[in-house]
């Protein structure tokens, strides 16, 4: 799996709206200062956010942008499919759309295995276990392991 800009971009962005003290909004201007988002890219991701209903704006002197729900109803997998599409894509297509003939046809099962391996830890890391620090005990397991940190 590759992690675009955009997606981490993304995270790093509501994770900031979501550490918002008094749950107010959070100006664009502050929300790129804090990460180092460039804003025309931060103004499209939240423009994409926005369009699946994961953040609102808010007009006005002290507006800016919200959650639209809790921090805890919304995970990575949710992110990234608002901003890059499906987790796992072959040529543009969902790996169970793809066609494989008789030779490679258990490629295309091998693509569907790793698309569960990936829900199974971005489903359940949501906006608040991030913000808070505190990320569920089934993705810290694997962190523990210590081949998860060997970059082969």
């Amino acid at each position: 799996m590759r992690v675009t800009t955009k997606s981490d971009y993304a995270l790093r962005a509501l994770i900031e709206i979501a550490n918002v003290s008094d749950g107010g909004p959070i100006s664009a201007d502050e929300l790129g200062k804090r990460q180092n988002i460039p804003k025309g890219f931060l103004q499209a991701i939240l423009a994409d956010l926005r369009r699946v209903e994961i953040v609102a704006s808010v007009r006005g002197k002290s507006g800016g942008w919200t959650l639209t729900k809790p921090a805890s109803a919304t995970t990575i997998a949710d992110v990234i499919r608002a901003v890059d599409g499906p987790l796992v894509s072959i040529y543009g297509q969902r790996p169970e759309a793809v066609e494989y003939d008789d030779a490679a046809e258990s490629l295309q099962q091998v693509w569907i295995a790793a698309r569960f391996a990936l829900r199974d830890v971005l489903e359940q890391v949501t906006i608040e276990a991030l913000a808070s620090k505190t990320l569920p005990a089934e993705v810290t397991e694997k962190v523990a392991i210590e081949d998860a940190w060997n970059p082969h």
